[in-house]
């Protein structure tokens, strides 16, 4: 029997995988697998999912965003779960699904990851947890926690944009402490997000990223962005990248600490992440996946 775990989140996005679950049943059946289904909710553990994993499944397919699926890996990685996973952009940004390639069209997803390859790719640690996108400080890093569910229900994306309106007015800079073995800077940004993919927000911040390269981009916005905002324009518009941008500092490192003596919130996918100091490791190839799109 070729059996898959699959670990879905009603509440992701705009709750599309509800009405999409017997398309993902069937389409596994037309291929031979039979599909065992986990919901995710308030009252549930995740790490119910993963008692009795083992060799006999093919890979668990987890449906939601990145915030799910960071929690899904995380448990994995706590249980010593080491088969490949799946993923079904169900979520409002899905960034790392995005940029693995997977289409958000859930019969096209299932087909890629049923015909794909597995592939291994580096994952971020901070602290004790590990993350798949992005881990990030400062300002708007914050925005998914502050935005209330239904409201991302309701209008997707664009209720990412309206929350950051409203924060514009708490504008401001942070003093931090970046150690690494490749940079070290000490003075005031605005945010610093450090990349195992290239997106948050679907917004490009980290062009050169490449998750299974065993480095971390680390996108450093400093206190100069504003100031020069008037030349970042004109290298926007003549299709730079953000690395170009004067006030950014954009590097790559295996390894970093970030320090900030501030109150204020971290970020890992989407969800709340640990207090000051962060110790930021990249783990190389830590993670197996299937359905990646294969250039």
């Amino acid at each position: 029997m070729k059996r898959v775990k699959f670990i879905y989140n009603p509440y992701s996005g705009e709750n599309s995988i509800i009405n999409n679950i017997d398309k993902v049943i069937k389409i596994h059946q037309q291929y031979g697998y039979t599909i065992e289904p986990f919901r995710i909710s308030h009252d549930s553990d995740i790490r119910d999912a993963l008692i009795e994993i083992d060799e006999s499944y093919k890979y668990i397919l987890i449906a939601g965003g990145d915030g799910t699926i960071d929690s899904v890996i995380n448990k994995m990685k706590q249980n010593n779960v080491d088969i490949p996973v799946g993923f079904l952009p169900v979520g409002t940004a899905n960034d790392f699904a995005k940029y693995l390639g997977v289409p958000s069209d859930i019969s096209a997803a299932c087909k890629q990851i049923l015909d794909g390859k597995v592939k291994r790719f580096d994952l971020g640690r901070i602290n004790d947890k590990y993350f798949v996108n992005v881990a990030s400080a400062g300002l708007f890093t914050d925005i998914s926690q502050k935005t209330d569910n239904s409201l991302k229900n309701t209008m997707g994306k664009l209720a990412y944009y309206v929350k950051a309106a409203e924060e514009v007015k708490n504008l401001k800079k942070i003093d931090v402490k970046i150690t690494s073995p490749v940079v070290n800077f000490e003075g005031k940004i605005y945010t610093i997000l450090v990349f195992n993919g290239q997106t948050a927000g679907n917004i490009k911040f980290a062009d050169y990223s490449e998750a299974d390269d065993g480095l971390l981009d680390v996108v450093v916005i400093k206190k100069e962005i504003l100031k020069n905002a008037f030349n970042n324009l004109i290298i926007m518009m003549k299709k730079g990248q953000v690395a170009d941008m004067d006030g950014i500092l954009y590097f790559k490192c295996k390894e970093l600490t970030i320090d900030c003596d501030e109150n204020i919130a971290t970020d890992i996918d989407g969800e709340k992440g640990p207090d000051f100091p962060l110790e930021i490791t990249c783990e190389r190839r830590s993670i197996k996946i299937i359905g990646y799109k294969e250039e």
